[in-house]
């Protein structure tokens, strides 16, 4: 127990404090002692009390005049019942700050000493405008002593100002009809913003300093800080990350990932795991809270599509699915991913479908049921692709094409992941696949690679779901590595491996036909040698109708010689050694030159000597 002594004033105005001595300016001479039990509070002096106050669970007993004096509030009461020997208090009813603060402003009201602080002083300056503690009732009253000390001290420091805005999250609304939640928010943004940041509280020349000190307020108070930084025009990707360092505090779930489904085999029964691993019981408000951070955090996401990365909204998509986010915010938010889906890795596709388990944990179940039920929300990754392929046709621009050949990629990859869950139908899967248009595509060996994952996983097709789902891929987009492992490919069906062995054949001709000799990789130098080929294949031409037109020649002299021969066969004479030069004329006729096909003969080898008598039919004519 600690005693306070209350003495008489001196002449002179001022008023002098001892160890444990105080002059009252009202000149109330008292002995006051001092005690805090469980559930009340007494000043005991010389004079006895004459009222009594109740704080949330506390009771003051004090005297009237020192409150009337500088209360307001009080001084407006009747106060009549609560002075009576009945033991009746005045109930102060959502006191700001609770008894703490109100035995400081007791304090105040006696005259002692009171220390301001940044901790304090948020609570002391709602507490003096509850009771109304004003100028007019005294000059230098609690009112004009906090707000001056909050204005001139607090909110100059970025420490105490974080300290200040950190106890107003008990203080609501009298910190918020103060303005004091707005003057802090401000005062952050003011100086998070200013590139030459100098305060001995952060480094200078980093622009993520202050990310940790405003990660620790509560999500409205986040909310207003991040409203107030943007409307100082500070980067849209300088707020992304402040808005990212805050989810990884408060979400802890968001570094959950899903490794694909190679790890669960092929049961299709009774598989269950838990997604949200948490050491301890999530409880119902637990759960509301975090509920309330991610649709904050949705909210306030800037609208620039470099604010924040793939990958983080997507897992914040993740948690929005777990909590069950309203499904406005969850559409806004998966519109958003859909104009930056070309920066996302499979993984981050991979989205459970989640179900409320017990105990608050969020689990994945999979039972014996005549519904599919899938280990991965399929649905939502299909409206993200088919919000991208409604921006792509309202945006269009050049790189249109090489976005739609990076997002087949993606999509490929994600259908080899999902065709390993057993319980995945071939509709949803021929769905999935058939969202893109064909043209995006420049080869199909992804889609031929999710295909027969799909077949390897579900063997038990008929042949027709077989066909059906081959029909999905083209044959003729398939590379030459990819035909050759369909056409070994036993669980393809047999008009499948018809028509990529065909294909093979086309591209293997169509390879050997376009292999050319190493040729200087100069552009002009190719299309000059293009020319020069043409050249001499108009120069071949010419003297191949050359050649024609003497073989016709030769033909008329083939006839003339033949009825010459006749006439001569008729005479009686010995024409034996005529006769067998003849012949080696005929079999020179009929040997038809180079390169020239005659009917449907077949090219047959020549001497010179024979080319030679058919390229000049003078020279034969006089031989014979």
């Amino acid at each position: 127990m600690k005693s306070l002594q209350v003495a008489q004033p001196q002449q002179d105005s001022s008023d002098k404090v001892s160890d444990k001595t105080i002059v009252i300016p009202n000149k109330l001479t008292a002995l006051a002692d001092s005690f805090k039990g469980e559930h009340s509070w007494f000043i005991a002096p010389q004079i006895p009390t004459d009222f009594s106050i109740q704080v949330q669970e506390t009771t003051y007993n004090v005297h009237k005049y020192p409150l009337i004096s500088k209360c307001g509030y009080i001084g407006r009461l009747e106060i009549q019942p609560f002075i009576s020997n009945s033991g009746n208090a005045l109930k102060l009813e959502n006191f700001p700050g609770g008894s703490e603060t109100f035995e400081t402003v007791l304090k105040f009201c006696y005259g002692l000493p009171v220390d301001f602080s940044p901790d304090n002083i948020a609570a002391l300056r709602c507490a003096s405008e509850f009771l109304e503690m004003t100028e007019e009732l005294e000059d230098g009253n609690l009112i004009s002593k906090t707000e001056a000390f909050l204005t001139f001290v607090v909110l100059s420091s970025w420490k105490d100002t974080i300290t200040v805005l950190k106890s107003c999250e008990n203080l609501s609304p009298w910190a918020e009809n103060l303005q004091i939640v707005r003057r802090c928010c401000d005062s952050i943004a003011w100086k998070a913003s200013k590139d030459d940041h100098t305060s001995e509280d952060a480094a200078p020349n980093q622009e993520s300093w202050w990310f940790n000190d405003v990660a620790t307020f509560r999500i409205d108070h986040f909310m207003r800080i991040i409203s107030a930084i943007r409307a100082k025009g500070t980067r849209a990707e300088i707020i992304g990350k402040c808005i990212i360092e805050y989810a990884k505090k408060w979400l802890p779930g968001m570094d959950v990932e899903i490794e694909g489904l190679r790890g669960y085999g092929h049961e299709k029964y009774n598989l269950q795991f838990s997604i949200f691993s948490g050491k301890k019981k999530e409880s119902s408000g637990h759960s509301k809270e975090q509920k309330t951070i991610i649709e904050t955090l949705i909210s306030i996401i800037p609208p620039q599509p470099d604010a924040v990365s793939c990958k983080f909204m997507l897992q914040l998509l993740k948690m929005a699915m777990m909590y069950s986010v309203s499904p406005a915010l969850t559409t806004e938010l998966e519109k958003r991913v859909s104009m930056v889906l070309e920066d996302a890795e499979v993984n981050d596709l991979l989205i459970p479908r989640y179900q409320n388990g017990d105990q608050g944990k969020t689990v994945i179940s999979m039972t014996n049921s005549s519904e599919e039920c899938t280990m991965l929300d399929i649905d939502v990754v299909q409206r993200i692709v088919e919000y991208f392929l409604m921006h792509e046709q309202q945006q269009m621009q050049q790189q249109q094409k090489t976005r739609k050949f990076n997002i087949s990629r993606l999509l490929d990859n994600y259908l080899a992941e999902i065709a390993r869950d057993p319980n995945l139908s071939i509709t949803k899967f021929q769905v999935f696949a058939e969202l893109l248009p064909e043209n995006s595509r420049s080869y199909d060996d992804g889609l031929y690679r999710a295909i027969d994952t799909y077949l390897k996983t579900h063997p038990s097709l008929s042949e027709h779901d077989r066909k059906r789902l081959c029909k999905i891929m083209n044959c003729e987009k398939l590379s030459l590595d990819a035909c050759l492992h369909a056409a070994q490919n036993e669980r393809l069906p047999l008009r499948t491996v018809v028509q990529v062995l065909f294909s093979e054949q086309v591209k293997m001709r169509t390879a050997m036909q376009e292999k050319e000799p190493a040729q200087s990789g100069i552009q002009s130098e190719q299309e000059g040698n293009q020319t020069s080929a043409s050249m001499d294949i108009k120069a071949l031409k010419a003297e191949l109708e050359n050649v024609k037109s003497k073989m016709v020649d030769l033909q008329n002299d083939y006839f003339e010689l033949q009825q010459e021969y006749e006439k001569l066969s008729n005479k009686p004479k010995n024409s034996s050694g005529w006769i067998l030069h003849w012949r080696k004329i005929k079999n020179s006729l009929h040997t038809k030159p180079a390169g020239i096909e005659i009917g449907d003969r077949q090219d047959t080898p020549k001497s010179p000597n024979t080319v030679l008598r058919i390229l000049n039919p003078r020279r034969r004519l006089s031989m014979s």
